[in-house]
């Protein structure tokens, strides 16, 4: 059972956890219901979407790694509130991360927060960002908004996890590389020690 609050638990059967790469699920996923979708908004998409389909879960879990300079290495933050954080049509009289014409507000509020961690706000994007200044947002990753709409769209509990694997500045590269492999089995303490 994973258990997110008083108010809401779900069997891990019919849980669908959600991984940009297959090192972040490690071999502790095994045996689930999940989906690695590949690195990127779209990769995201087009993978859960299938996922959705398919195994028509009753709570979408997204687990991943994000950079923060908010936030210390190797922390676990939930996450309920998401910014796109490339979209930037102000040219055309929009709010920076504003997608236009789609009434979706620039902040999504979209999920669950785990009982016991810290809360934090995903901006998502497709670059790798390694100069992080935004007040806005202080966990970046690259595939979390567009699940956390997909969730929103089809009416599915989303949880968000993200293990801080770095600190989103000059040595984020060097840092998620050693990071990376930790993921899973901090994911595997707090989503199965109730068990």
């Amino acid at each position: 059972m994973i258990v997110i609050d008083n108010n809401n638990s779900f069997t891990v059967a019919e849980t669908l956890f959600v991984f940009a790469l297959e090192s972040e699920a490690g071999t502790v996923f095994e045996g689930v219901n999940k989906v690695i979708t590949g690195i990127g908004k779209v990769n995201a998409a087009i993978a859960l979407s299938k996922a959705v389909a398919l195994h028509k879960p009753k709570l979408i879990v997204n687990l991943g790694s994000a950079g923060s300079n908010y936030f210390n290495k190797g922390e676990v933050i939930s996450c309920r509130k998401f910014i796109q954080r490339d979209m930037d049509v102000r040219g055309l009289g929009f709010l920076r991360y504003e997608t236009p014409l789609s009434g979706i507000p620039v902040v999504l509020e979209q999920g669950l927060i785990m009982q016991g961690l810290k809360e934090g706000i995903c901006g998502t994007g497709d670059s790798f960002e390694m100069n992080h200044l935004e007040d806005i947002y202080n966990v970046v990753d690259m595939e979390a908004y567009s699940l956390a709409l997909i969730a929103q769209q089809e009416n599915i509990p989303f949880l968000c996890l993200k293990y801080i694997s770095d600190d989103a500045g000059d040595n984020a590269a060097d840092d998620w590389t050693v990071q990376v492999h930790l993921v899973s089995h901090a994911f595997k303490n707090i989503l199965f020690s109730q068990e």
